[in-house]
């Protein structure tokens, strides 16, 4: 398992951390998520030969969200 942190722009309340959180966990091969909402941050365990950052970027921004990047 790997784990990544997504920098999520345009989060407001717990809608929003729902709404990531229920988007990414929904994701083939994510078996935890947490979302922060004070730094705009989501916390992934995810395998990597089931799911890629491109794919939870595209996940997340389809709710939209803006994804500027991972650490």
């Amino acid at each position: 398992m790997a784990k990544t942190t997504l920098d999520v722009k345009g989060m407001m309340g717990d809608h929003c951390k729902n709404l990531v959180t229920k988007t990414l966990k929904g994701l083939d091969g994510v078996s935890a998520v947490d979302v922060d909402l004070k730094s705009g941050e989501a916390s992934v365990v995810y395998d990597e030969a089931k799911v890629q950052f491109s794919k939870m970027k595209e996940a997340v921004e389809e709710q939209g969200y803006d994804v500027a990047g991972q650490h």
